[in-house]
């Protein structure tokens, strides 16, 4: 149950994909005067060193957030389609994503990837409110330290509890306010039932609250299942909602030269939105085609945008 670490895939396309769409539904949602609460109901260590070893031993970083820094560099070596992206500019809401990892790093080193936890805790005004749940003993124990480095008070809380079912003694919040970021490891297959079974129950406790779910797109029934239980949990409530997709490459199992077979890695990802900012919509529409170009790692890259309600 406790064998997933983030730090093993922290920066990669996926946290790329996810901390994007955070960063704009996040800036949109705290850009308002009445307090908001935050729910981070699978928040991992925090904070991530990709010098080391974790991120060293995946490598899943440089075709991420890493690739991305690189193609900034003076003397980058671009395809024309990036050299055209990065000459016509990024689009706001890539900037911003990239300026936020910015924050966390100095100038000429690219070591510490923030997650979810920080880019959140960046963005808080002064009344608003961060609920932290993290079960794995190492990764709670690591995340309420680097939380203490922040001296932030009672504005951030960690909670060594389930996310799954934490979350319930927070909706309604006081302010009627609130985001909540649900992105498990699904490396337990009930994962993806409890995703679907929380986002039912919060949207009977707060309908108007903005949910916000990653999930990877792998070859498995359940991971192309949750998207359309969660588009008709959201048209049931008679809520708006937003799709985002990212390929970065082929699903397809490959042989190397020994004959062996090898996976392809996490190929995809997408993030489900109900009751998304009006603004996201257009914001994605611009990043997502310079993701899918910037983070190729073949020629199956593609992203899906779609909304409705």
């Amino acid at each position: 149950m406790f064998s997933y670490r983030h730090a093993f895939h922290a920066g990669n396309h996926a946290d790329v994909l996810k901390h994007t769409v955070l960063v704009a539904v996040a800036r949109h949602l705290t850009e308002k005067d009445a307090a908001l609460t935050v729910l981070d109901t699978h928040a991992g260590a925090g904070l991530y060193r990709l010098d080391g070893d974790y991120a060293q031993t995946s490598g899943e970083a440089a075709d991420g957030i890493v690739r991305l820094a690189h193609l900034r560099e003076p003397g980058a070596q671009l395809s024309e389609a990036a050299g055209k992206i990065l000459a016509e500019g990024l689009a706001p809401a890539l900037q911003a994503y990239l300026e936020m990892v910015d924050s966390f790093n100095s100038k000429s080193s690219l070591r510490v990837y923030p997650g979810s936890p920080f880019i959140i805790q960046r963005l808080l005004g002064a009344r608003d409110k961060l609920k932290l749940f993290e079960l794995h003993p190492t990764d709670a124990k690591t995340l309420s330290a680097n939380i203490a480095q922040l001296e932030a008070g009672r504005q951030v809380a960690v909670l060594r509890e389930d996310g799954f079912e934490g979350y319930k003694k927070f909706l309604p919040p006081p302010a009627r306010r609130a985001l909540i970021l649900c992105d498990p490891s699904y490396e337990i297959k009930s994962d993806y039932a409890r995703v679907a079974t929380l986002v039912a129950d919060a949207l009977k406790r707060f309908p108007t609250g903005t949910y916000a779910i990653w999930y990877p797109i792998i070859p498995r029934p359940e991971a192309h299942d949750l998207p359309r239980k969660l588009k008709t949990l959201a048209t049931k409530a008679g809520k708006g909602w937003l799709h985002a997709t990212l390929t970065v490459k082929s699903s397809k199992l490959t042989t190397d030269e020994q004959g062996d077979t090898k996976r392809p890695g996490l190929p995809a990802s997408g993030m489900f939105v109900i009751n998304p900012p009006h603004t996201l919509k257009a914001a994605l529409q611009a990043a997502l085609p310079q993701m899918a170009v910037l983070l190729a790692q073949d020629r199956n890259a593609a992203f899906t945008l779609e909304s409705g309600g």
